[in-house]
């Protein structure tokens, strides 16, 4: 979506900024949610804060938001084969997994008439003979991204 549709993909999986103390610390997308502190805003979760006390910045917090293409590489691995559908947990009972698909899903679901549209074209053309006839609720397999959908063989 990077490529076809770069305005849908800044609006799936956005991390969002924790402001207090004047300096945005958005989440960055890593292959593990680590536990947030003053240095540590990495995670594995779809649209996720950065922590929220002052920090010194470093490379584990993100001053601007990060979207479906980092989430994809950074946290998915580019193939799904990492933290899809439900991120990874961590070792202690603070990081536990939580569900992507359903952080994904939700982004998908906010976009506009318009923007579905798109998302169902980029859809039906990685699957090979089909065309989208409805976009009904949402599924996510492991490997990759579809979004219940009905197909019509050609």
């Amino acid at each position: 979506m990077e490529i076809s549709a770069p305005k849908i993909d800044n609006k799936v999986c956005v991390t969002k900024a924790d402001s207090t103390n004047g300096s945005n610390k958005y989440a960055k997308y890593y292959s593990e949610t680590q536990v947030k502190n003053t240095n540590e805003g990495r995670t594995a979760l779809c649209g996720d804060s950065g922590h929220n006390s002052s920090h010194s910045g470093g490379s584990s917090h993100s001053a601007t938001a990060q979207h479906l293409k980092d989430f994809v590489k950074e946290t998915l691995k580019g193939d799904g084969s990492k933290n899809w559908p439900t991120s990874t947990e961590g070792t202690d009972s603070d990081r536990k997994s939580a569900p992507n698909d359903n952080a994904v899903a939700r982004d998908l679901i906010a976009l506009n008439r318009d923007e579905k549209t798109i998302v169902a074209g980029l859809l039906a053309k990685t699957i090979e003979g089909g065309e989208v006839v409805e976009i009904r609720a949402v599924s996510l397999p492991t490997a990759w991204l579809t979004l219940g959908i009905e197909i019509g063989v050609l």
